[in-house]
């Protein structure tokens, strides 16, 4: 089997019923799962399926509504919600201006595509390590570290949103499901690191963009790493991990990572897993995948919802008109050389016409915005089938984390002004100093719109001041409450401030 974008095949592994609908609860027995484990796995080829249905959840957009970047850019002071009014796309909207409660707000999607992430990670995790009859060895410990790494990529979400979760690293019998507790944060965050650094040495250094684009490296698992320990506020091991990312700033690195000349190709479809990615999460047209086929999109539907509403003229399509830029954003970016790649201003296009948003300015996401040009071609509602990847770890992002690590640890200053200058030159800004004031700004208008701005503003307590005019409440808002249903006949206990 050609194994082009290990994403790409979760839509045709053998029809496998693993791959089923997000929208069970994770303490939710799927009984196709069940039957799976008594007669699948036993070949490498069910093994690879496997793999890949572990893969799969990343690039989850649906399940009872929508859910993507899209939602955590309007819990950030970049975005708005927008849409068609004030209840269009409610978990949004709540998360927006921070009304959110135990029964409403974007809490039950990032739950269970994550924990769906974890099951199925834990899931290949004991088969393949339980002997997989003519899986090759070294094959073996590839697909256990690649496990390894998605199990502590969802449960590094899962602890940044909710804080407070329960802790799985095995399947789970049907009579120990409603009896888990949560554990603490740092009991998730030693799991995580000690999940990324077993995973590294057996991943491989780089794999090949045409055949197995969006499947982990080292480089990858160290990024996350970094970013992991950056979180806990260990600036000098984070800063360790990203230096083997980032290699000599401005250079290429051990990795083949290097900063792109011209910063609006990161973002195009004809560039996917460019030299500035290193974890790139997939979407492709060529799932044709209609609404019958709700909530298993293969597309990016964020693209569909950032395209202003109603339009009409050249390059783009008419969209839903979520996340109108903030005025606030679009400000900080005027006069920078990134803003036309990042701002879509309506306005300024000769003979377009819109329907304005909810909290419409005028302004919308560029980077993923629905162009004519990447429309599908194929079968199904070619809206739905946008290829944009979603790169979720780019080396500007890794820089930038760096640069800010060795501030804090008062480490190398020369080696921080580098990092950050370096992000600079690429748009041909003049340097600044290595401080944290414009570390934090550079991530903010480097990095703007790709959903990373709300957990920059909680992880370095500036929340409060930067979202209180949005309702940001401190010691509340940093996290989501645990879903509703989640604690109904089972001993999770919703977190502190939303009782």
């Amino acid at each position: 089997m050609k194994r082009k974008y290990i994403i790409y095949t979760a839509l045709f592994a053998l029809g496998l019923p693993i791959l089923s609908s997000c929208k069970d609860d994770f303490l939710e027995v799927d009984p196709k799962g069940t039957i799976l484990e008594s007669n699948y796995y036993k070949t490498p080829e069910e093994a690879f399926t496997g793999l890949v249905a572990a893969y799969d959840p990343l690039g989850w957009q649906a399940g009872n509504t929508y859910h993507n970047f899209g939602a955590v850019n309007a819990a950030s002071d970049d975005a708005h919600a927008g849409g068609g009014g004030p209840s269009d796309m409610n978990t949004w909207q709540v998360w927006n201006r921070f009304t959110l409660n135990p029964a409403l707000g974007p809490q039950e999607e990032y739950w269970n595509r994550n924990f769906r992430g974890v099951s199925r990670a834990n899931t290949i995790l004991s088969k393949v390590e339980a002997g997989v009859p003519g899986l090759a060895e070294s094959v073996a410990k590839r697909y256990v570290a690649e496990a390894k790494f998605l199990r502590a990529y969802y449960y590094f979400d899962l602890v940044r949103l909710f804080k407070n979760v329960p802790l799985f690293t095995a399947p789970l019998a049907t009579s120990e499901l409603f009896n888990q507790e949560q554990v603490g944060p740092e009991v998730v965050y030693a799991q995580v690191e000690k999940d990324l650094t077993e995973a590294i040495p057996n991943l491989p250094v780089t794999v090949p963009a045409s055949t197995e684009g969006g499947r982990v490296t080292q480089g990858a698992a160290k990024a996350l790493l970094g970013k992991v320990l950056l979180y806990q506020k260990k600036w000098s091991a984070a800063a360790a991990q990203f230096a083997d990312v980032n290699g000599t700033p401005g250079g290429t690195s051990m990795y083949g990572y290097r900063l792109l000349d011209n910063y609006g190709a990161i973002f195009s479809p004809a560039n996917k897993f460019n030299s500035e990615s290193i974890f790139e999460i997939v979407h492709t047209s060529l799932g044709n995948g209609g609404w019958g086929s709700w909530p298993n999109f293969e597309g990016n539907v964020a693209v569909l919802m950032f395209g202003p509403r109603g339009y009409s003229g050249p390059t783009y399509e008419a969209g839903w008109g979520f996340n109108p830029l903030t005025l606030d954003l679009v400000n900080a970016l005027k006069g920078d050389p990134r803003y036309e790649h990042t701002v879509l201003d309506i306005k300024s296009i000769d003979g377009a016409t819109y329907e304005p948003s909810f909290d419409d300015t005028g302004y919308f996401v560029k980077k993923y915005a629905p162009t004519t040009e990447w429309l599908s071609k194929g079968g199904g509602d070619v809206i739905l089938n946008y290829p944009n990847d979603y790169i979720e770890i780019r080396l500007a992002d890794t820089y930038l984390m760096e640069a800010e690590a060795l501030v804090q640890a008062g480490g190398d200053a020369n080696r921080a002004g580098q990092l950050l200058n370096a992000v600079r030159a690429r748009v041909k800004l003049a340097p600044v100093a290595a401080t944290l004031d414009n570390i934090y700004k550079e991530r903010r208008l480097e990095l703007a719109t790709e959903g990373h701005r709300f957990y920059d503003l909680v992880r370095t307590g500036r929340a409060a001041t930067v979202l209180g005019s949005m309702g940001f409440v401190a010691g509340k808002h940093e996290v989501l409450p645990i879903p509703q249903r989640e604690l109904n006949n089972t001993k999770l206990v919703q977190n502190p401030e939303y009782r």
